[in-house]
């Protein structure tokens, strides 16, 4: 896994053009910006570039524009905003590449920012063309990666580039690569995962590499019930997966020799109905009545659980141990989320969380500000997990 990588704060930036990959796949809707969480993670980056005097370019991607202009993923909306927040003028191009960019490149003074429009726009940039790449490349000295969450997928703005011009990493990415090190590589230890979700299959490998760093694997979500039922535990009409059950029994076997403890859920709060408000009982996780499915986890597994999180000194969080969407079926994750955070606000426990779920149930329990990190990816956040080289980061190593 690389983590040996050249950051941009080491660099002599002033009067160079430096071209950022940033990710600005944001929710516009109809021209109005609606989320800046993914801009405002990117400010540091952005100041640090303009207060030492360089040229800025910003590229990203929004959506998926299958290659063609579509108004709908235009960053054209981004301007107003990012001149707002960054106090300074904000140029735009109408094509990330051509004649027309080149001139705006050449032209931009020092301290403002050139904003091109969606990379997306040209399928080249999916294909990790060279020569697309290289026309990106043109009129800038530097280029920045600051787009983890874009890091798993070797496309043009992201890999291809790095051929043609000095590479460093940002400062969120950064951030990130010294988060997700410190708590896979070098833990202050005990160190434990909970790791939930609706499915083992896509989280086997996540599983497998955890099991080989953690002390403590805690289990939630649907995916427990695969692993309850591979106890031979009858779970009712719970979601699980059949095709799963000697996967689980073999991660069983392997905590063992891997002196890894998991934890799975010890009671359940089941319900007949899947909806908003539905009656529910809390029953032992080894005897769901068969009419019932399990939409969270119960008060003795919340204990457990917490109990694990007083006896570690690192969590990483990944994925809700509910149905966390559907009220009533969120308390186990919150109630959990809640005390990870507290530990964190004492000093008693280093959280760091990543994933799409995990952050929009943190952000619900009111505990994302209060850990010590949360990772703004997805996909590159899972695969990391796995242990996987990401194409955007092995090409910024020293």
């Amino acid at each position: 896994m690389t983590t040996n990588i050249k950051s941009i704060v080491n660099e002599d930036v002033n009067n160079k053009v430096v071209i950022l990959r940033a990710d600005l796949n944001i929710p516009i809707v109809n021209g109005i910006v609606k989320d800046l969480t993914r801009l405002n993670r990117l400010i540091p980056t952005i100041n640090y570039l303009l207060e030492n005097q360089s040229k800025l370019v910003i590229c990203s991607h929004l959506g998926r524009p299958e290659g063609k202009f579509d108004e709908n993923f235009s960053l054209k909306p981004l301007i107003n905003v990012l001149s707002e927040i960054t106090k300074t003028k904000v140029h735009f191009n109408s094509s990330c590449i051509g004649d027309e960019a080149l001139i705006k490149k050449k032209t931009i003074k020092k301290g403002e920012i050139l904003l091109l429009e969606n990379l997306r726009f040209h399928e080249s940039e999916i294909k990790n063309d060279n020569d697309f790449a290289n026309e990106l490349s043109k009129e800038c000295d530097i280029f920045v990666n600051d787009a983890f969450s874009c890091s798993h997928r070797a496309h043009a703005s992201l890999h291809a580039i790095t051929k043609f011009l000095p590479s460093f990493s940002g400062l969120l990415l950064d951030e990130e690569v010294r988060a997700l090190t410190s708590v896979l590589n070098s833990p202050i230890k005990p160190v434990a995962a909970l790791v939930g979700g609706a499915k083992i299959s896509s989280k086997i490998n996540i599983i497998q590499y955890l099991l080989t760093k953690m002390d403590y694997l805690v289990i939630g979500g649907a995916m427990a019930n695969t692993f309850l039922v591979a106890k031979g535990f009858n779970i009712g009409k719970s979601l699980y997966e059949k095709d799963c059950i000697d996967i689980a029994k073999s991660i069983l076997k392997m905590s063992e020799t891997n002196n890894c403890q998991i934890i799975l859920p010890l009671d359940l709060v089941v319900s007949k109905k899947f909806e908003i408000n539905a009656k529910f009982e809390i029953v032992s996780s080894d005897s769901v009545p068969s009419e019932m499915m399990a939409l969270d986890v119960g008060p003795k597994t919340i204990n457990e659980i917490s109990s694990v999180f007083q006896k570690v000194n690192t969590l990483l969080w990944n994925g809700p141990v509910g149905a966390f969407e559907t009220p009533p079926f969120g308390e186990g994750t919150y109630k959990l989320a809640r005390e990870a955070a507290k530990l964190t606000v004492n000093k008693e426990l280093i959280t760091v969380a990543g994933g799409g779920d995990t952050t929009s149930a943190l952000n619900n329990a009111k505990a994302v500000n209060d850990f010590t990190y949360v990772s703004s990816a997805g996909g590159a956040f899972l695969e990391w997990l796995e242990g996987i080289e990401l194409p955007g980061i092995s090409v910024l190593s020293k």
